[in-house]
């Protein structure tokens, strides 16, 4: 004799899927969709004392929102009302409830699960994904909300490497004045700090621990603060980013913060940001010596200009063709030798960056300090007085190797949900999707 010994299931409840209920009946309806009457399996215990039911006191029909099945559904639980078979229990009837479809709920867990995946795994906006599985922008927010609570607590992740960063939450807008002229309107008022905020990131694992408002040192000291002790006592390293070109710099406010509620952590550089200041320096020289020597800006017949993006590549990665190109700009279109000097004093900071000993970048930084001293531009002169600011958090990155790589990489994410949201007036509503979009990815 053969026996089946796989589900016991029917094929409408087999096909449907939808655990701990059973199809009843399915048709078409007006709407193109379909009807599907279902029942839960199995008589269950009442929520006071446990005793399982085995008697119905009323019936009801109770539309349930769920996933499309092949197609837009309409889920109809046929929900039954209970007597407690217990005398002295004092709750006498209760209505039946499913892990699908819990105490009061109208949507089963599936499809929240559904929603919050074509959110954060899809990078689709909230109101894309509401229409696509025919329900309100709120329930899919509500749904986002709700997992964003079973997030684990910031002071029971154990951080070894923090990073900080800002980030634009708006845009900058402008708008033109009877004149003529275009005036700058910064979002949220006037403060150069309204419009962004601050990421905190885990850099060993890439996860967002928190976003605040404004870039300056109250908002970040504030989150450090509700930090526990023993949290901040864990934090052995904290990565920023140096910036010279805005007043006052984000980096001073950071470093304020940093020293006020983390005063053992040492503080490192991101290199990456350090090339780029050598980089920007070198094409400040590079465009006041065209306007210089051709009292103009540069243009396409100008070897400079049209090599300007050679001038910024690393010289262990140019080609022998490219070393020619570069050895003509020098000759033909650099007569004082600045544009040449500029150049060398990039090459020498990622030298310095890519010393792996405190005496090697010292060596490093001597040197470089004597080509700037023969260059004499006030370009480089700058970018040297930023670096000697700075050397105690570049020895810390030399001896750690900490930098602020993840820190950027959730950055580039919260750019997609910016593009992907078409706008949060809610603030919270975008600190939930970032968290929430960091999560999946570390989990991933």
């Amino acid at each position: 004799m053969i026996e089946t010994t796989g589900s016991r299931r029917d094929a409408a409840s087999a096909l449907f899927n939808l655990p701990d209920f059973r199809v009843i009946d399915a048709v078409d309806d007006d709407s193109g969709g379909r009807r599907v009457l279902v029942e839960s399996l199995a008589p269950p215990g009442c929520p006071s004392c446990g005793v399982v039911a085995t008697r119905v006191h009323a019936r009801r029909a109770q539309v349930v929102r769920d996933v499309p099945v092949a197609g837009p559904v309409r889920v109809v639980w046929a929900k039954r009302r209970w007597v407690c078979a217990e005398a002295l229990c004092g709750r006498r009837t209760f209505w039946e409830r499913a892990v699908q479809v819990p105490s009061r709920a109208r949507s089963t867990v599936r499809l929240k699960q559904t929603l919050v995946a074509a959110v954060i795994a899809s990078g689709r906006s909230a109101r894309e994904t509401a229409g696509a599985h025919r329900v309100s922008w709120w329930l899919v927010q509500a749904a986002m909300n709700a997992f964003a609570v079973l997030l684990p607590a910031v002071d029971d992740v154990p951080v070894r490497r923090l990073g900080v960063d800002e980030h634009r939450y708006r845009s900058v807008r402008w708008f033109r004045e009877q004149d003529g002229s275009w005036r700058r309107f910064e979002p949220g008022g006037t403060s150069r700090s309204r419009g962004r905020m601050t990421t905190f990131v885990d850099l060993d694992t890439g996860t967002v621990l928190g976003v605040v408002d404004g870039r300056d040192s109250t908002g970040v000291g504030a989150w450090l603060k509700d930090r526990e002790a023993a949290w901040r006592e864990r934090v052995q390293v904290v990565a920023i980013v140096p910036r010279k070109r805005e007043v006052p710099p984000p980096s001073a406010a950071f470093r304020k913060a940093i020293s006020e509620h983390l005063p053992d952590t040492a503080v490192s550089v991101d290199a990456f940001h350090l090339v780029q200041l050598a980089n920007q320096a070198l094409t400040a020289v590079h465009q006041r010596r065209a306007r210089e020597v051709h009292d103009r800006r540069g243009r396409a017949c100008d070897p400079a200009w049209a090599n300007r993006r050679l001038l910024l590549r690393a010289a262990d990665t140019l080609s022998a063709r490219a070393w020619t190109r570069l050895e003509r700009v020098f000759a033909v279109d650099d007569p004082t030798g600045q544009l040449e000097w500029a150049w060398a004093i990039k090459e020498h900071v990622r030298m310095l960056l890519k010393t792996t000993s405190l005496d090697g970048a010292a060596d490093a930084m001597q040197t470089l300090h004597a080509v700037a001293n023969v260059a004499a531009m006030p370009e480089t002169d700058r970018l040297l007085k930023t670096l000697e600011a700075w050397w105690p958090a570049i020895e810390v990155l030399i001896v750690t190797g900490v930098t602020n790589a993840r820190t950027e990489a959730a950055n580039t994410s919260i750019k997609n949900i910016k593009r992907t949201g078409r706008g949060f007036r809610n603030e919270n509503n975008y600190r939930t999707r970032i968290l929430l979009t960091s999560a999946a990815k570390t989990a991933a």
